[in-house]
């Protein structure tokens, strides 16, 4: 039996449902956002305030910015010093940001910060042949290896992808699925028991996908992105050290699909009942949320100490 006019109506009403809450997305920029998972701000941040950024981590690291024989590592995830305020630097972001996961009130901590935990890509696969983003290039996965994961997570409201340095094709610009939300909400409706990072089998689902683009872009760009969107690392054989960070948002609750009044729906938590298919979804977990500390966290601190220790005996 076909689906009646009604039925109908209601599935393609998520397409089209705008939250009227929003401060500063567009009704095109937040269906944007359902449909690609993803949202780009030109020109968020100075341009001055990355170039400054920059040139302390090179000064951490101990490499020459202009000489790329002493940069030891192809790739490497640098722990944070400095940090600033986003209403400060980019209010439109921080404005975004909220709209994004429907309002202030719904952070964790609304005093979001962005900070120098770069993700640098010196020259990560140069020795290989350029891959263009698809599901055959390997790598691809789903942040989050602190926590166990729901379908309403709150831990990961929202990825940001913060550009520091500029970022040009095939200069080791971050891979993104654009239609991998509805497949990892899927596994995760199946798994109300929640999954550990190590046995979550994100990336599989890539193979599923076939929307795919590489985030390019400036200094002072910024992509904020759905948490269901598989994403993976490139290759980087431009001869110039590619800077970002990726912090995430976090939620004060979990995600609720099943508010009473349609409005109130985040377009974070729109894009995932688009991707199931429903109006709204009564999601109760079936094991207790569990926070991990992974191994990075032990490496990172290590790394801090050394370049604390470098930074002292160059003063």
């Amino acid at each position: 039996i076909g689906e009646t006019r009604l039925e109908l109506i209601l599935r393609s009403a998520i397409k089209v449902r705008y939250r009227m809450g929003c401060k500063v997305l567009t009704k095109e920029q937040t269906q944007h956002f359902i449909d690609k998972g993803h949202i780009v701000i030109s020109q968020a941040f100075p341009k001055d305030l990355a170039a400054e950024w920059r040139e302390f981590a090179f000064k951490r690291l101990g490499y020459n910015p202009d000489d790329s024989s002493t940069w030891q590592e192809e790739r490497i995830h640098m722990p944070s010093i400095n940090s600033v305020p986003i209403q400060s630097v980019s209010p439109y972001t921080y404005d975004v940001i909220c709209d994004l996961l429907g309002g202030q009130n719904r952070l964790a901590n609304p005093n979001l910060h962005w900070r120098d935990g770069f993700i640098i890509n010196f020259s990560a696969g140069a020795d290989r042949e350029w891959q263009p983003p698809s599901s055959s290039v390997g790598g691809w996965h789903k942040d989050g290896d602190f926590f166990r994961h729901f379908l309403d997570s709150p831990e990961q409201g929202l990825l940001t992808i913060v550009i520091w340095s500029d970022i040009q094709p095939q200069s080791g610009g971050t891979f993104v699925a654009c239609d991998s939300v509805k497949h990892i909400a899927k596994h995760l409706l199946g798994n109300p028991q929640g999954l550990l990072p190590h046995e979550a089998g994100f990336g599989q689902f890539v193979h599923n996908c076939q929307d795919f683009i590489e985030i390019t872009g400036q200094a002072g760009d910024v992509v904020l992105v759905h948490p269901f969107v598989l994403h993976a690392g490139s290759q980087n054989p431009s001869g110039r050290a590619r800077f970002i960070a990726n912090p995430p948002v976090a939620l004060k609750e979990p995600m609720n699909f099943n508010r009473k009044v349609a409005d109130e729906f985040s377009p974070v938590e729109l894009a995932i009942l688009e991707g199931l298919e429903v109006d709204r979804l009564d999601f109760q977990p079936t094991a207790p949320r569990q926070r991990i500390v992974p191994d990075r966290v032990k490496h990172e601190q290590k790394i801090l100490e050394e370049q604390k220790a470098r930074l002292a005996r160059s003063q």
